[in-house]
This record gives structure tokens, sequence and C-alpha cells, in this order.
């Protein structure tokens, strides 16, 4: 009977996270190095990056990338240095929410950002990572997608836009790799305090940011960790192909309904 990868066999594997400078994508780095795997570690801030990698005592290869600039990106993913060229695990964790306000209100260039990033970004990363694994019949993607990808919400609009492509292109992919031994896994996160997310979404507005978690209980980042690592750990035969995972005070109920005073 299969069982998990052991301590050991993780040292011989490859885990390559995006976004890795903050939130989700710190917590992933700790996870994946406290079972000793190589890392490789993307994100556009050098200093964070060059920070993240010191307080890890495994063998990591950092990179300064934006996984918008495709160039960059082909570059950089596609010539890694040898000790780490052999990706085993894919995070594609690098994403965004911008603003809140309806569809009539919202900035197109928000709505921009949010496309280039959570679809194209995840695109582009994965179709340069992707021939590898085929080449090598094994790997593992994990895209970090959202529940905001299946619930609507007023403001949601783009933001949910591309979470739910998100959910689709893990199903498609799925379905291209079926005669391979290549997983692909899409967590879909709800509400998560203890990242920049909100802070980031309302544009550095702090106040406003900490009102969204203020007397609720909310997932951490290393609840979403612990969730993107079992998907990993599992023996190598079963697909976990989405996870959905919410703090215990959120439920997906209620649709919006207006109710003019007559």
């Amino acid at each position: 009977m299969s069982s998990p990868p052991s301590l050991l066999d993780w040292k011989n594997r490859t885990v390559l996270i995006t976004g890795a400078t903050a939130g989700f994508g710190t917590a992933f780095a700790h996870r994946y190095a406290a079972v000793g795997a190589r890392l490789i570690l993307c994100g556009r801030r050098t200093e964070r990056l060059e920070a993240l990698a010191a307080q890890l005592s495994v063998p990591v290869h950092a990179v300064t990338l934006d996984v918008r600039d495709r160039p960059a990106v082909e570059t950089a993913l596609g010539n890694l240095p040898a000790a780490f060229a052999d990706v085993d695990v894919l995070v594609n964790n690098a994403g965004l929410a911008l603003g809140l306000e309806p569809a009539s209100k919202a900035s197109l260039d928000d709505w921009e950002i949010m496309v280039d990033t959570n679809l194209k970004g995840l695109m582009i990363v994965t179709r340069t990572i992707l021939p590898g694994m085929v080449a090598r019949d094994r790997g593992h993607i994990v895209n970090i997608g959202s529940v905001a990808g299946t619930y609507p919400y007023p403001g949601g609009n783009m933001y949910g836009a591309t979470k739910a492509a998100v959910a689709q292109f893990s199903r498609n992919l799925a379905a291209d790799l079926v005669n391979t031994a290549i997983r692909v896994t899409n967590i879909e996160p709800g509400l998560c305090s203890g990242s920049e997310f909100s802070q980031v979404r309302f544009h550095g507005d702090e106040d406003r940011a900490a009102k969204v978690y203020e007397g609720a209980v909310s997932l951490t980042p290393d609840d979403v960790a612990e969730a993107v690592f079992w998907t990993t750990a599992l023996p190598r035969h079963v697909n976990i192909t989405r996870v959905e995972m919410m703090p215990v005070g959120q439920a997906p109920a209620g649709l919006a309904v207006h109710r003019p005073k007559v």
C-alpha cells in the first residue's frame, strides 16, 4: 500500500512558491521547509525574499519576479539552476484583490491588474513549468483560488471572476493531464486574516482593512498552508481536486436581495 512521502522524500523534492514575500506564500515556505524540501521562492520584494530565505534551514533559490512579466518568468523559471530545475510542486499563490466598488464604479486599472496577476500570471508560470513535469511524468500544481470564485458578493466582481477562471483552468488542466501522473489541486480559502490581502484591496487603508476581520473568527495563513501541504503529501495516486475551506463563522448562505421601500 502506498504511503505519504517521508521526511527523506521531501528532502529530495523541489517546491516552487509564487507570491512568497507575505501572507500565504510565507506560510507555505515555512511549512515545506519544516519537512526539508528545496524551495524556489518568487516575489516582487527582494529584501523580503532575502529575509525569508535567511529564516529557512533548507536550500533556497530566491527569484525577484513579477508573474505578470512573461519574458522575465520564462527567463527565470525556464533556466533554473540544476539543483532546482526539477520542480515537483508548483504553488501558484501570487494574486490580489483590489477595490470593493460596484462594477459601474470600479477602476478598470484595478480590474486589469487582477486579471494580469490572478489569471495571466498563474497561466504564464504554469505554462513555463508544466512541460518539465510532463517530461518527468510527475508533479503537482496547486492553485490558490478563493470561495469568491464560487459565491458572488457585492463588489467582488472582477476578483471573483478571476478566481472562477482559476477554478475552471484547474479542472481543464486535470483533464489535459489525465494520462500522466501529474496532480492538480485548487485551494479555495474563505475569510482569512494575518495577510496583506485586505490592506492591498483597500490600497493601504489599514482601518478599513481591519474592519473586515473585526469580531470575526477567521482562517490564518498557517491553516491554508496545512491544507496545501496535506494535498501534496498524500499518496501519489490520490488527487484532491478542490478544497473549499472557511472558518466556522462563515457560510455560503444568502443571496443579496434588494427590497426597495414602497
